[in-house]
């Protein structure tokens, strides 16, 4: 029930978190009616259309995402150093699962095979609030900002930012290419979007929109079709079916995504998050996604 209470709150509306706890809606109804008439408290307010927590349902919600938290840890807090088994849940920018992300696993898989990482993908700024909230054990993400309190950043790799274009775009300088050509951005949504944005401003380049799209496949694919050029990570895992794009370094100063790893300061997984950075930086080093390089990460 607790769970299905943090569902709701993440989710928004009692259908949402039906589909995220496999329950229906009237379960969902039931579990919630249950808490407030166990603890003769009133968790929502059911005035409004959908039904929003009273500031005492909140704090509820808040000592609940502890519970569970804590439920969730009673076997690898005792197992301590010998915990590497069971489930993981790793959120994971999409970049980074076309390559870094497969292999590193690989490698992992390869020395604890009780050990199963579940992928959860999103953006940066969601993936940090489900660490925050214990949705996730641990995200590999682009470095925001600010992190927040009671979050600890494991750096993994820089990856350079570099502007990419069709075989048919000629042409060294990057400035005249981006001024000549039209702009597919990395969405905005992301980190990444707004390190481009950041550079184009700061280096007063302007640019002719033409679409601005999410993942790096996507963009790969509209860039090899000739229909415009874009600036991305250059994957420090490439793949061995990469398409045959135009790599153009930036100039000046070119701008860096630096990838890391988020948990919680009092998670009881610091030895399987030890492990994963460990794998991914085996990763980084093989450099490529193939199945020589599977095999070497095995």
């Amino acid at each position: 029930m607790l769970r299905t209470l943090i569902a709701v709150a993440d989710h928004g509306t009692f259908s949402a978190a039906a589909e995220a706890v496999f329950v229906t809606h009237a379960a969902v109804s039931q579990q919630m009616k249950t808490l407030e008439e166990t603890w003769q408290v009133a968790i929502f307010d059911r005035s409004t259309r959908t039904p929003e927590l009273t500031p005492i349902g909140r704090a509820i919600l808040a000592k609940a995402r502890e519970v569970v938290r804590d439920y969730d840890d009673i076997v690898p807090s005792v197992l301590g150093d010998d915990g590497l088994r069971g489930e993981f849940v790793l959120g994971a920018v999409p970049t980074t699962l076309t390559g870094l992300v497969p292999l590193g696993m690989a490698n992992l898989k390869a020395r604890y095979a009780d050990l199963h990482v579940g992928l959860s993908p999103g953006l940066s700024a969601q993936l940090v609030l489900q660490v925050e909230r214990a949705a996730l054990d641990a995200a590999l993400i682009s470095k925001p900002d600010v992190l927040s309190r009671g979050l600890d950043w494991l750096p993994i790799v820089e990856e350079p930012l570099v502007l990419i274009t069709s075989p048919q775009v000629t042409g060294d300088d990057p400035i005249q290419i981006l001024r000549e050509n039209p702009f597919i951005r990395f969405s905005r949504d992301a980190v990444v979007g707004r390190i481009v944005e950041s550079w184009l401003q700061e280096n007063r380049i302007s640019v002719d929109d033409s679409m601005e799209l999410l993942g790096l496949d996507v963009i790969s694919s509209m860039v090899m079709a000739n229909l415009g050029v874009s600036i991305v990570p250059a994957p420090c895992v490439t793949a061995i079916n990469r398409l045959p794009l135009r790599r153009v370094t930036l100039t000046p100063a070119p701008p860096a995504r630096q990838l890391g790893l988020i948990h919680r300061q009092n998670t009881t997984k610091i030895r399987v998050i030890q492990e994963i950075v460990r794998a991914l930086r085996n990763a980084i080093e093989i450099g490529e996604f193939s199945p020589d390089a599977l095999q070497r990460a095995m």
